[in-house]
C-alpha cells in the first residue's frame, strides 16, 4: 500500500471550498484522469477514470462526512483500492488549506514504478492546484451538500 499527502491554500471560507469538494460531478473539471463521476446515493459515487490509457471503473464510499471539516472514502468495487480523507482548515475568514491523505494500491509493474517515481504525488499535487485555480475563479461553489456521515 502507498500513501500520498499534499495540501493547498485557496482563497476562499471554508464552507465555499467545502461546499465545491461535496460536488463529485465536478471533480472531472479539475482532476486529470478522472473522466466521469456519478453520484448514485448520498454515499456511493461511481468513477470512471483513464490515466494513462489505462480506463478503470470503481465504485467508492462516503464513510465519514462532517460540513466544513472533513470527507473521507474508501473504494468498494471496481478496479482501483484506494481510501482517504480530504480536510478542510479554516485559516482566515477568506482562507481555507485543504489537505488530502490517500492510501491506495498501485495495479502491476507500470503502477508501482509510476509510484515509485513520484507520479501519484504530482498528480494529485496538480489536483490540488487545479481545484484553487476551479474554485478561486468562480469565488463560489457550484453547489453544496450539507449532510453528515458518520
Amino acid at each position: 500500500m502507498s500513501q500520498v499527502e499534499e495540501s493547498v491554500t485557496v482563497d476562499v471560507p471554508v464552507r465555499t471550498a467545502y461546499d465545491q469538494w461535496t460536488q463529485f460531478e465536478t471533480f472531472p473539471q479539475f482532476m486529470e484522469g478522472v473522466e466521469r463521476i456519478e453520484q448514485r446515493t448520498d454515499t456511493l459515487t461511481h468513477w470512471t477514470t483513464n490515466v494513462n490509457g489505462a480506463r478503470r471503473a470503481f465504485d467508492a464510499r462516503i464513510t465519514e462526512q462532517i460540513p466544513d471539516e472533513r470527507v473521507a472514502w474508501t473504494t468498494v468495487d471496481g478496479e482501483a483500492r484506494q481510501a482517504g480523507v480530504v480536510t478542510f482548515h479554516r485559516i482566515d475568514d477568506s482562507t481555507t488549506k485543504v489537505m488530502l491523505q490517500m492510501d491506495f494500491e498501485p495495479d502491476g509493474v507500470a503502477e508501482t514504478v509510476g509510484d515509485k517515481l513520484g507520479f501519484v504525488k504530482r498528480q494529485v499535487r496538480g489536483d490540488l492546484e487545479r481545484f484553487k485555480l476551479f474554485i478561486e475563479s468562480r469565488g463560489t461553489e457550484t453547489g453544496a451538500w450539507r449532510g453528515e456521515v458518520v
